[in-house]
């Protein structure tokens, strides 16, 4: 089905959407700083953040409400915001208190639609469209129930930012508006006076370059990006955007599919200067086995794979290459990622190590070997992947990873649905 058949009119003509929203999105403020100050009442209205490293070069992934309005920054250096405010409070990452978080609300939301998709650890869209929640009740008034139910059943300390609107778009675009815990409706009639108060940036997609690029056709504010023929918008674009950002900003849903997972990788920054073939083994084999457990939870197999190795003297060295055959087992896929180590600058001290495999398939692809088994070894390596997400992280691991307890920490995705699926397992 094309654009003009879903849509059945003269797209040129188009009015904004006059149906009742049904679209819900909800981000929980300062995510992983909130839960650590649920978690810590002590840490209640102080400047917090959460850093990948609390050391001065760990990058901050979360500051807390009172951080960001001291100017503290996702993607700051820890020593940037200690010159802003010395006693900032740093703390690292606790995934699993994180991801506990993520499920209780999950279950919350489960309990008003089915059609609930997780857009990343603390974001989530709800369709309401047609559940009997919505029949007899305004949706903002489930909005503020959805709310409480969050302070009474996970924690008072936190909030969410809740929007509504007739697509995910614009209701991504509500949660935004009165942040934290706001509550905001993007309609037929209001849609008119929030954008008069928006800058062209202010809109998810729409950064510095593609602001300037709508400049260059006369469009300098979202009021005027709104009343732009579809000719100029397309013209602008010069591609099938032109027509979803039209189709965006008037309410229509255009955003409501999937895209094809195109790789996965890992990478570490060695916290010392590894050089030899036996430091870096249990590294990249350690790599190796989250990249393929990923790789396997979301049911691809790979025809290729990647390794790079960016050195302490600041050189850089990669190479790809494309498998005969499909590769989905940690020791399969560690084999050729061996191969390749084995043909980079070795005794040059390594500071960072990336992995990587593309070229996928989906799992329900299974290549016959003449000398292996490959459905037995399936089932294998399936029942393991059960036991490691039943019972922890590396549960049953190879010996080559022995004495890597301290390195490549479990980190959180912020990735699409299926990286949420494989954390949801987990």
């Amino acid at each position: 089905m094309n654009i003009k058949d879903k849509f059945g009119k003269n797209l040129s003509d188009m009015d904004f959407n006059p149906g009742i929203p049904f679209i819900m999105h909800l981000d929980i403020n300062s995510c992983f700083a909130t839960i650590e100050q649920q978690a810590n009442p002590f840490l209640r209205g102080k400047p917090l953040v959460v850093a990948a490293y609390d050391s001065p070069g760990g990058c901050v992934l979360a500051p807390s409400i009172e951080a960001k309005r001291i100017g503290i920054k996702v993607g700051m250096r820890v020593k940037d915001a200690k010159e802003i405010f010395p006693k900032v409070v740093v703390l690292p990452s606790d995934p699993w208190k994180y991801r506990n978080v993520h499920l209780s609300l999950r279950r919350i939301l489960s309990d008003y639609t089915d059609k609930l998709v997780p857009k990343s650890i603390d974001e989530f869209v709800l369709n309401l469209e047609g559940y009997p929640c919505l029949i007899k009740r305004d949706i903002k008034d489930i909005a503020k129930e959805i709310k409480l139910r969050i302070k009474n059943e996970i924690g008072e300390w936190m909030s969410v930012s809740v929007g509504i609107s007739t697509n995910r778009f614009l209701a991504k675009l509500g949660s935004s508006l009165h942040k934290p815990d706001g509550l905001d409706e993007i309609n037929k009639n209001n849609y008119l006076d929030i954008y008069s108060n928006l800058k062209l940036t202010d809109l998810n997609g729409i950064k510095v370059r593609n602001s300037i690029r709508l400049n260059g056709v006369g469009i300098f504010s979202v009021l005027d990006f709104y009343n732009a023929p579809l000719w100029k918008l397309k013209s602008s674009f010069k591609s099938i955007n032109g027509l979803y950002w039209y189709l965006r900003l008037r309410g229509w849903e255009i955003d409501d599919f999937k895209t094809k997972r195109r790789s996965y990788g890992n990478s570490y920054a060695l916290p010392k200067p590894f050089k030899t073939v036996k430091e870096l083994t249990p590294i990249l084999m350690k790599l190796v086995e989250k990249m393929s457990f990923r790789l396997r939870m979301a049911n691809y197999k790979a025809n290729g794979i990647h390794l790079a190795i960016y050195y302490r003297d600041h050189t850089f060295w990669h190479k790809g290459v494309k498998t005969k055959k499909e590769l989905f087992s940690t020791q399969d896929i560690y084999k050729e990622m061996f191969r390749l180590l084995s043909l980079s600058y070795l005794g040059k001290p390594v500071r960072e190590i990336f992995v990587s495999c593309f070229n996928l398939v989906g799992s329900f692809v299974s290549q016959l070997e003449l000398f292996n088994d490959v459905p037995k070894k399936e089932k294998l390596i399936k029942s393991i992947d059960q036991i490691n997400n039943r019972w922890g992280e590396f549960v049953i691991f190879s010996a080559k990873m022995s004495n890597t307890e301290n390195y490549i920490p479990d980190r959180i995705a912020f990735g699409g649905v299926k990286e949420l699926e494989e954390f949801t397992l987990r």
